[in-house]
């Protein structure tokens, strides 16, 4: 027979196991959506897009919007230099993000971009990205960042305006690794 005393300690172990499962799937989450992009060709967050259109619509202005975000405890001020744009769809157009490390440590960072609406990123080409690759920064250090871009002339009619997002995770270990 179990005893009162062993089922709570039963009970505890179990949360225990969860807990220290739902920590583990959130510290991997960042490699997990880099893999699965990588599989997919997805969202892909390390090499740049192909342009199949380069003609330019004149006929068309779209509104870029430009957002950005820190994921944790990530001890960085991040932003867009500029809040939007007005552009032609097919035309060219690059854009700096300025991120500051605050901390009095070496920190890595990853940027995951996401589109608003979704339908939006399958138009949105992006040629240069700081999303690409990994970011580290030393203390104090500050660095501005490009990201060139197209938007297909194939974006549907209904969408006059594109918000590009952009989430910063701490990358834990590398920082680490990278010193030694």
């Amino acid at each position: 027979m179990v005893t009162q005393a062993q089922s709570n300690l039963l009970t505890r172990r179990k949360l225990f196991i969860v807990a220290v499962a739902m920590f583990g799937f959130g510290f991997a989450l960042v490699p997990f959506y880099q893999k699965i992009c990588e599989a997919t060709g997805l969202n892909s967050v390390i090499r740049p897009d192909v342009v199949t259109n380069t003609q330019v619509d004149a006929a068309r202005l779209v509104t870029i919007e430009f957002d950005s975000n820190l994921r944790g405890n990530l001890p960085w001020t991040f932003r867009p230099l500029q809040t939007n744009v007005r552009i032609y769809p097919g035309e060219l157009t690059t854009v700096m993000y300025e991120i500051r490390n605050n901390s009095g440590r070496a920190v890595t960072g990853q940027a995951i971009p996401s589109y608003g609406p979704q339908v939006a990123g399958r138009y949105f080409k992006k040629l240069d990205c700081f999303c690409f690759t990994q970011q580290t920064l030393q203390p104090g250090e500050a660095r501005q960042m490009p990201v060139a871009f197209v938007i297909e002339k194939g974006l549907p009619d209904d969408v006059n305006t594109i918000t590009l997002s952009y989430t910063f995770f701490e990358v834990e270990g590398t920082a680490k690794q990278a010193g030694g």
